[in-house]
């Protein structure tokens, strides 16, 4: 059973976009979303510099836009409502914190044009809820969970994404993450990340009326195939349902680590990561060893996705 995943914010890296506009319709597709949400993607992706693609309202829209454009690539196709194509061979669809979205749009809950919209939105409130006070994660590796997450408790901070594969991130004030550097959870390492605020938490909570106004007027569909939520790793079959978890996600941690026993339970036997692939791939390999993964990063490693898709599933 195929898995596909979408990554999250942190994963997007200078020219991301460059190799796959040498592909046929592309470019055309790239316009179109660009027009739409007001946005000009290609530059981002690929002439912009790692600091003017790490500002939220930019990192999210390109991430998004990254995965869906592989993904069709690899699908050959783009699945709908009504012609669901190789999307429907897949056993489940998940992405994780803002990679959710197109795990949305490939699942058929969301158009991409509905998704890409949203992302906009919920990019640009994030952005503007992170600047009111200076904020930010940093990556706590190793030590045992439970001690890690009552001495981030006793520090303020809130575990964010609970990764699994030994992976807890940590979110709050600038000040609380001095702390966290200083005072270090034992037998742990701490790796501040480069993202712009403490997303997932409730330094968010002021953009939620945002991302509230971004899905009024959606009419999700049902999922085509499985959908796995990051609120609570569970398989999500109602398309309003997936939609109001959307909404209040960016305020809630990320159960990433109950997203990969979802997907061993479901007897997943290979997992692809969509471009720009490589976080995800890294913790299903620790939490998965018995998963075959790949990474997709650029058009180089479509060949050996197709073969692993055509190997794990039933189309």
């Amino acid at each position: 059973m195929l898995v596909l995943v979408a990554p999250g914010q942190g994963a997007q890296k200078p020219g991301l976009l460059t190799p796959w506009l040498e592909l046929p319709g592309v470019a055309d597709r790239l316009a179109q979303w660009s027009a739409a949400i007001d946005l000009d993607l290609v530059h981002y992706g690929t002439e912009a510099d790692a600091d003017a693609i790490r500002d939220t309202a930019v990192a999210q829209p390109l991430l998004v836009a990254t995965s869906l454009l592989s993904a069709y690539e690899l699908l050959e196709g783009e699945p709908t409502q009504d012609a669901p194509g190789r999307a429907a061979a897949v056993g489940a669809f998940a992405g994780h914190s803002v990679g959710e979205l197109a795990a949305a749009a490939l699942t058929g809950v969301l158009t991409p044009l509905e998704a890409l919209r949203i992302v906009r939105a919920r990019g640009t409130a994030m952005a503007e809820a992170a600047a009111v006070t200076e904020t930010g994660m940093s990556a706590v590796l190793g030590g045992d969970p439970e001690v890690v997450t009552g001495h981030l408790d006793k520090l303020g901070l809130t575990p964010a994404n609970m990764n699994g594969a030994g992976q807890i991130v940590a979110a709050g004030t600038a000040e609380q993450l001095a702390g966290l550097s200083e005072d270090r959870p034992e037998k742990a390492r701490v790796v501040p990340l480069k993202v712009a605020g403490a997303f997932h938490t409730e330094h968010m909570a002021s953009a939620l009326p945002a991302m509230e106004a971004a899905v009024e007027g959606v009419a999700p569909g049902a999922p085509l195939t499985r959908y796995v939520s990051n609120f609570d790793g569970q398989v999500v079959e109602s398309g309003p349902e997936v939609v109001r978890r959307l909404v209040n996600q960016i305020s809630a941690p990320v159960r990433w680590d109950l997203c990969m026993e979802t997907f061993q339970q479901l007897g997943a036997t290979a997992l692809i990561e969509l471009c720009p692939g490589g976080t995800l791939t890294g913790l299903a390999k620790r939490a998965l060893p018995d998963v075959r993964t790949l990474a997709l990063k650029s058009p180089d490693d479509l060949a050996a996705a197709r073969d692993l898709v055509a190997a794990h599933t039933s189309a």
